[in-house]
């Protein structure tokens, strides 16, 4: 199939994490990204190792954090510090439908480089701006890194048992997410040039980002004027929501109905589905630290898999709690196809493995047919190429 972003081009100025990932949603789609970067150095990911992809003749070809979010991409590399830098990046611009950033605040301006320089040659590009802070407002001018992002956003209070240390994610979420909501916004820009015949600048910050996906935590907060506790592995609205022991291992257990309680109590032979206190998930919520240990107490005198197989015939939402090595072997993880080799000569083996991004059309798995870039490897084939003034 055609892919649906076939023939749309995006100008890549943007390294580590939120703008790359981006950059590959929008590769896995069927756009044509050039990533410029640095000569000598390029994105700094690519030394973010161990551990890195291999050489075939050994030694090291990239990290592997580099090609965790670069699938799909053409480099190019270029001194934008160089007037000749800045001539080669505004003739690729005027080319472009997108131009994707993650420099300061004002970091462009000065290499006539920003939105309104690349915007007055090419009126119907839409121009991205990732920073950690946003381009207005008292942090602007602040550096901005997922982790610092993750404290401010408020994220980190949430996460962790009660007394317990406030604790990150493991994945850079406020990046991911900011890449994915960046992406959503440029397939908007491009649906709404449609009408207008003009491009505009998107303004993407981290922490706008994080704070965003706060989600019902912050409904908490703003219907009661207090800030949620940290819960651990409970969930503050839903009993039982959580992790529970078994005779040789944990579980999740995740009724989100009063029905699927009552599964649960059938299950494992308790009455508390009947008790007037429990019937109700307000009640549970209201006496969740007597019930849940009642519940713990039964769980685990059970063995996981029995308690994984019962739960799934009556119909109550559980689940195991996988290690990564246990997440790729795993049936519907193999047959849904979420990883994939992708051809590279220069590689050990001659391919790398890649993560494909979730989205299937048509039954078509939405994934960049080639593996992410060395430095500079399509220069020349850049320069000539007609769609990009060639």
């Amino acid at each position: 199939m055609t892919k649906p972003l076939a023939g749309i081009r995006v100008l890549e100025l943007a390294r580590i994490l939120a703008g790359p990932w981006a950059g590959q949603v929008l590769a896995d789609l069927g756009a044509d990204v050039v990533k410029v970067e640095r000569p000598g150095a390029g994105d700094d990911t690519r030394t973010w190792g161990p551990p890195f992809v291999e050489r075939e003749e050994g030694g090291p070809l990239a990290a592997g954090y580099f090609y965790s979010t670069n699938r799909g991409k053409r480099s190019i590399a270029v001194e934008i510090d160089t007037p000749e830098g800045q001539d080669l990046v505004r003739r690729l611009a005027s080319h472009a439908d997108v131009v994707i950033e993650n420099f300061k605040v004002g970091g462009l301006k000065k290499y006539g480089l920003d939105y309104a320089s690349l915007s007055a040659a090419n009126p119907r590009l839409i121009y991205c701006s990732v920073t950690g802070f946003g381009q207005d407002g008292p942090y602007a001018s602040r550096p901005g890194y997922d982790f610092m992002v993750q404290g401010m956003s408020g994220i980190m209070s949430l996460t962790g048992e009660p007394e317990g240390e406030p604790l990150k994610t493991a994945v850079a979420y406020a990046d991911v997410f900011t890449g994915l909501y960046a992406s959503n916004a440029i397939l908007a820009a491009l649906q709404g040039r449609h009408a207008s015949g003009r491009g505009c600048h998107i303004d993407m910050a981290l922490l706008d980002t994080q704070v965003a996906v706060i989600g019902n935590q912050a409904m908490v907060h703003l219907l009661t004027g207090r800030p949620p506790p940290r819960t651990g592995n409970a969930h503050t609205s839903i009993v039982p929501y959580q992790v529970f022991p078994s005779a040789d291992g944990h579980i999740i257990i995740a009724c989100g109905n009063d029905g699927q309680f009552r599964k649960l109590c059938g299950l494992l032979g308790r009455p508390w589905a009947d008790d007037p206190a429990y019937a109700t998930n307000p009640g549970r919520v209201a006496r969740r630290d007597v019930l849940v240990p009642e519940i713990a107490a039964v769980t685990s005198t059970w063995s996981k898999a029995d308690l994984l197989a019962g739960f799934e015939r009556v119909g109550v939402p559980a689940g195991p709690i996988n290690t990564l090595d246990e997440v790729f072997a795993d049936p519907q993880v193999l047959h849904r196809r979420m990883v994939s080799d992708l051809p590279e000569p220069a590689a050990r083996g001659g391919t790398v493995p890649t993560l494909r991004g979730p989205i299937v059309i048509d039954g078509e798995p939405m994934v960049a047919p080639t593996a992410p870039p060395r430095l500079g490897q399509h220069g020349e084939e850049i320069l000539a190429d007609p769609a990009w003034g060639g």
